[in-house]
């Protein structure tokens, strides 16, 4: 079977190997659609935090069941499923909690072990979530709107209230519909108004915001002063983590969903006046999964996804995926 393979920053060989033996409890499948995420993107510019090399990239994964054992949810070959990347011990103190999204010993397909950009791969089959009635495309787009549904259930998000979602990347936009479907008013904010204008026009975010714009006079205008009661960075950069509590109300609530890999700064008095509620946002659960399966048809998978090609044309494009001038939302490889 072929496969690619990233060697080194900034370079991906195209090769060959024996399809892979599955073992007990494992499922041999075959890979049909990739999604590329930003981790993908910073694993290939080589600032891709607790990687290795050389890795078989891919975790938004669309595969079809070629061989699986007898199992309580009634999978069977031929079946489409949707794969949860993250391999949880099931043991540890998180999952026996139910938050295997947080697994002290978590291995992500295409991080701490190889992934989807392959032909065929074995995954267990306690991760695999069935999906017959999706197409390739809603199913290469699940993990990431997971991420962002796991967010919103985080926050516990009300009716109406107002929200605030920063960065409208893949994550953001994805929760932008999540949380209107959850009853919020989404008003977004970003550095690029071709995002944001895709965010209001095809999105529906209730109001879109400019960085740059005053966003939070603006916001408290919006809010008739009373500012977002749940905020949510989905940028991962420093400078607008450390902002995104003045756009929140006094009692709300912040939730870091982006990844920051250096320290954080806050003033201790201006959250603590507010009661802040801090929390982190990582991967997702089941839940999340099935959530997302279960309203993925309310979401514009067709316009989400801007770019395609096939694997065997993947390298020689991958690297203007990098490069915010060519317009890419979601890129996806078929395999």
């Amino acid at each position: 079977m072929k496969y690619i393979v990233c060697e080194q920053p900034g370079k991906f060989l195209l090769k060959e190997k024996e399809i892979p033996v599955r073992k007990k409890g494992e499922a041999l499948l075959k890979v049909k659609k990739v999604g590329i995420c930003g981790t993908d993107l910073h694993a290939y510019s080589g600032n891709q935090a607790f990687f290795t090399y050389p890795r078989i990239l891919g975790h938004e994964l669309a595969s079809e069941i070629v061989e699986i054992d007898a199992n309580e949810s009634n999978l069977k070959a031929g079946d489409k499923v949707v794969i949860m990347p993250y391999i949880s011990c099931r043991t540890c103190i998180a999952c026996r909690k139910g938050k295997t999204n947080c697994c002290t010993n978590i291995s992500v397909l295409g991080v701490h072990s190889d992934g989807g950009m392959q032909e065929y791969i074995t995954v267990r089959q306690d991760l695999l979530l069935p999906a017959n009635n999706l197409t390739y495309d809603q199913m290469a787009i699940v993990e990431p709107l997971a991420i962002g549904a796991h967010a919103i259930r985080r926050a516990a998000i009300e009716q109406n209230e107002f929200v605030v979602i920063v960065g409208c990347g893949p994550i953001g936009i994805g929760m932008i519909k999540l949380a209107q479907i959850a009853g919020a008013k989404v008003i977004a904010l970003d550095v690029n108004n071709d995002r944001l204008a895709y965010a209001k026009n095809e999105i529906g975010a209730d109001y879109v915001i400019n960085v740059s714009d005053n966003p939070q006079d603006k916001i408290s205008e919006i809010t008739n002063g009373d500012m977002a009661t749940a905020v949510f960075d989905a940028t991962g950069f420093k400078g607008a983590l450390e902002v995104g509590t003045d756009y929140m109300a006094h009692g709300g609530r912040y939730v870091l969903v982006g990844l920051s890999k250096g320290e954080l700064v806050f003033t201790h008095p201006k959250i603590h006046a507010k009661e802040t509620t801090l929390m982190c946002s990582r991967n997702a659960t089941k839940e999340d999964f099935e959530h997302v399966i279960n309203v993925l048809d309310q979401f514009p998978t067709n316009s989400f996804i801007t770019h395609n090609v096939s694997f065997t044309e993947m390298i020689a494009n991958f690297d203007s995926w990098t490069k915010p001038e060519t317009g890419v939302i979601k890129a996806t490889v078929d395999f």
